[in-house]
């Protein structure tokens, strides 16, 4: 998606400079900034909403990612396989858990 993203802004970018040159362009190239100025058209209001909403929960990711990036980075060295265990849980008085499956292989006394 990052990708895209960029891609799609250095077509905008791009965009006025090829109208300058409209004449010299074959139709090929017509074509293919006719597609890029849809895309872009298609592509704006997502782009929109997207900007905002990073704008409103960048903050708040970034203090979770100061506070808790130590915690989650051991525990991903920890964990091997995480499709043995369930999707977190939050228990009613604010604590989130993580269950392994009952299906799971038991764990051998080393991985403790």
């Amino acid at each position: 998606m990052k990708h895209a993203i960029t891609l799609i802004a250095m077509m905008s970018a791009a965009t006025p400079a090829l109208a300058d040159e409209i004449d010299g362009l074959s139709l090929m190239e017509r074509g293919v900034q006719l597609f890029f100025e849809g895309l872009l058209q298609e592509v704006e209001p997502a782009m929109d909403g997207l900007q905002g909403f990073a704008e409103q929960v960048g903050p708040s990711l970034q203090d979770f990612a100061t506070q808790m990036g130590p915690a989650l980075g051991d525990l991903m060295d920890q964990v091997d396989d995480w499709s043995v265990y369930e999707a977190p849980e939050i228990l009613p008085n604010g604590d989130i858990i993580i269950r392994r499956k009952p299906d799971a292989n038991p764990m051998d006394e080393t991985e403790i």
